[in-house]
């Protein structure tokens, strides 16, 4: 009997380390990620000069929140808690990839014959979209995670309002970005693109309710994307 308890406690231990041998090697992963695609905006920021109309103005305007907002989901992985709880199987980890990354398929597109109104709001959607987003999550801080984890309950700052503004915020980014190349095969990455979050916010509220007794009447008061007027 005391080979059997040693042998599970040992088990443990091993399941323990690889845990955080797994998790390290995520924030690893999105601290290069997306590291690299903070550079990429950065070394192109000499095409926005000279700033001799608007356009240009509003380009660089969304060049630099792009680079704050890369920029901090790298920091924030690293600093960011460790994971009490995982969502199983591979569908939500195919789900949080794709949604993460599938929307950068909108920039290998050509880009759309757009008037001068259409291409300002394509780009303020970014800004605004990108800016908020920077906001949100400075609020999640080190409960920010792109699969579906939970690690602190957080129901304050934007979280007051709606259970995921970061998916809402995100949304109107890419929105802005789908309207730059509008397009069949854009409309069709946005479709996925949304329905794969769609996919995520469920995935995180199971997790979250597995984890947090209090998510339940948290999320009973809270509406998932859009707030109430």
């Amino acid at each position: 009997m005391t080979d059997i308890k040693l042998g599970a406690a040992g088990a443990s231990v091993i399941r323990a380390n690889a845990d955080v041998w797994l998790d390290w090697a995520a924030r690893a992963t999105i601290v290069v990620v997306f590291s690299a695609y903070a550079y990429a905006n950065i070394a192109g920021l000499p095409g926005h000069f000279p700033l001799d109309d608007i356009h240009k103005g509003l380009g660089l305007a969304a060049a630099v929140a792009n680079i704050m907002f890369v920029s901090l989901v790298a920091s924030t992985a690293l600093t960011r808690l460790a994971p009490i709880r995982k969502a199983k199987g591979i569908e939500p980890r195919a789900s949080a990839l794709l949604g993460t990354f599938l929307c950068i398929g909108l920039a290998a597109l050509p880009r759309a014959e757009l008037g001068p109104v259409l291409s300002a709001l394509s780009t303020v959607l970014t800004i605004a979209g990108v800016s908020l987003s920077f906001v949100v999550l400075r609020w999640l801080g080190r409960s920010f995670s792109i699969m579906a984890e939970a690690r602190r309950l957080v129901t304050a700052g934007p979280y007051q309002y709606v259970r995921h503004p970061l998916y809402l915020t995100e949304g109107i980014a890419t929105l802005g970005a789908l309207l730059r190349v509008i397009s069949p095969w854009a409309i069709l990455i946005f479709v996925a693109f949304a329905a794969l979050q769609y996919r995520r916010m469920l995935n995180e509220e199971r997790v979250l309710e597995a984890a947090f007794p209090e998510y339940r009447a948290y999320a009973a008061r809270t509406p998932r994307v859009l707030p109430r007027i």
